[in-house]
């Protein structure tokens, strides 16, 4: 507050102008919710089209071009906009406070609810857990250091011309960070296809097949049953039965429906071919009942929850632990340095990563899936290039099944595609990618440094010029003290209009 003029200090609530009217729409209207703003660009950019018989019992605020909407609700998301000339007769949601008055430039109010004393003061004031938000009264006794209207003026142009700049070098940023995700699936296209490697397999190759590796898998695979077999009818003293082979759970074969041709030397197989016959290999987590919130521990064997997987960070001031006496109950969900984590819901669901080697074994929380490859046929990090990129990404929605989210099926993600090269090319492969994720990361991190920065000296500007040091003052300029006392007195003798009450709608 020491950065304010006492002399000018004001409340928004007091330069307010009549209350807005409530009275809702009378035919088809557009309507301006809080999802109708970007609270990027502070624009209203989905305003939705109603006919009169939609309209939600929110949809009550006679909107005007000028307005300045703020949302009362979780006011630390900003979620600010100025209603265009286009949108002047809208219909605003009662969750917005408007803010309309004669002597404040709507540009002005605007960027005066963006500065960050206005977030913290209002994020301070929240009531609620489930919907937390501010109250109308709570906006309108905001105080700021008033400003005549020339000065408003000279304050918005100034503000334009630097915050123009700004968010152009914010777009250019963001530019690149597109073209980041961009490259990255580009690269694991190739990878996954075969261009990546391509004119090295032309000079190189393979001693064995992707046909011949995944065959001699299969056989291994096959005659390891059948050794446990033939153990136990020993152990339990009985002679083997008549075509007892016959048994054998065969992996399911791949689906390579709409699938790409395969380079020379690569072989498809499904995700239960690949995944090692050790017991639990292929797993989901525990169902609620297995694994509460009352099983969670400050320290103990680790979780690992979905957010872990998209986001490539474990462990961490943030991870819960089950005590060590639950993770033994819940092996058949425990995880371990190597083993491939996916996503089995979200929007979309189908997300990889692999378990990294500096983490202490761990158990995957409900809406995870883990494969642990079969050793020698796929490297974890090729699995996790094949799934993230478009081939494992085309399989996986269709695959996906619910109304509210979406979610993959264990029975269902096991039948997945993957294309196998031979080992030596998977090294290669994914050498590459681990190089190209590397210096990909190092643009990534410097771009959301400059975010990081730009954010910083927006506020930077916006308290500069909050606090009356962006634009010098007109001397010839009426003292701003004085046209707020001279407001304040003509507001004192004008009775103060009564809102006009409706009637709710059944």
């Amino acid at each position: 507050m020491s950065e304010l003029n006492q002399h000018s200090l004001a409340a928004l609530g007091e330069l307010a102008d009549e209350p807005v009217e409530q009275t809702g729409p009378m035919s088809n209207f557009v309507y301006v919710d809080i999802s109708s703003i970007d609270r990027e660009t502070k624009k209203i950019t989905d305003p939705k089209p109603l006919t009169l018989s939609q309209a939600p019992s929110r949809a009550k605020q006679i909107l005007r071009a000028g307005d300045v909407l703020v949302s009362m609700t979780r006011p630390n998301l900003n979620a600010v906009a100025l209603v265009p000339e286009q949108l002047d007769g809208a219909i605003g949601s009662t969750g917005f406070h408007v803010l309309r008055s004669r002597w404040l430039h709507p540009e002005f109010l605007l960027r005066l609810v963006q500065s960050q004393r206005f977030v913290d003061e209002m994020s301070g004031l929240v009531q609620g857990a489930l919907y937390p938000a501010v109250r109308p009264k709570d906006i309108a006794a905001f105080t700021f250091a008033f400003e005549t209207p020339a000065q408003q003026t000279r304050i918005v142009a100034k503000l334009e011309e630097l915050l123009s700049d700004l968010d152009a070098g914010v777009a250019e940023l963001k530019a690149a960070q597109k073209k980041l995700a961009q490259y990255r699936q580009s690269l694991l296209k190739a990878a996954v296809e075969g261009a990546l490697t391509a004119e090295w397999r032309q000079q190189h190759p393979p001693t064995e097949a992707g046909a011949q590796l995944l065959q001699r898998i299969l056989t291994e695979r096959r005659a390891r049953w059948e050794a446990k077999q033939l153990a136990k009818f020993q152990q339990q003293g009985k002679t083997p039965p008549k075509d007892w082979q016959k048994k054998y759970p065969e992996p399911v074969q791949p689906d390579t429906t709409n699938l790409p041709e395969l380079p020379q030397g690569w072989v498809w197989a499904s995700v239960e071919q690949i995944a090692s016959d050790e017991r639990y290999s292929l797993s989901i987590g525990p169902f609620g009942s297995n694994l509460k919130v009352s099983d969670y521990r400050d320290a103990g064997v680790p979780l690992v929850f979905v957010r872990n997987i998209r986001s490539g960070n474990y462990g961490g001031e943030h991870t819960k632990y089950v005590t060590q006496e639950k993770a033994v109950a819940l092996a058949a969900h425990s995880v371990a340095a190597g083993d491939v984590l996916v996503t089995k819901m979200g929007e979309p669901p189908g997300d990889a990563d692999v378990y990294p080697d500096d983490q202490p074994p761990a158990v995957i929380t409900a809406d995870c899936i883990k494969i642990r490859c079969w050793p020698g046929l796929v490297k974890p990090e090729f699995l996790k290039a094949v799934i993230n990129s478009h081939i494992g990404k085309r399989q996986i929605e269709p695959m996906t099944q619910g109304v509210a989210q979406k979610k993959v099926s264990l029975g269902r993600f096991i039948s997945l595609a993957v294309p196998i090269p031979p080992a030596d090319e998977q090294v290669l492969i994914v050498q590459k990618l681990i190089a190209a994720d590397r210096e990909a990361a190092e643009q990534l991190a410097a771009i959301n440094l400059s975010l990081k920065q730009s954010t910083a000296q927006r506020q930077n500007i916006l308290r500069a010029a909050f606090a009356g040091q962006l634009v010098p003052q007109d001397p010839n300029d009426e003292p701003a003290s004085v046209l707020l006392a001279r407001i304040r007195a003509e507001r004192a003798v004008t009775p103060k209009p009564r809102g006009r009450k409706v009637k709710e709608r059944n």
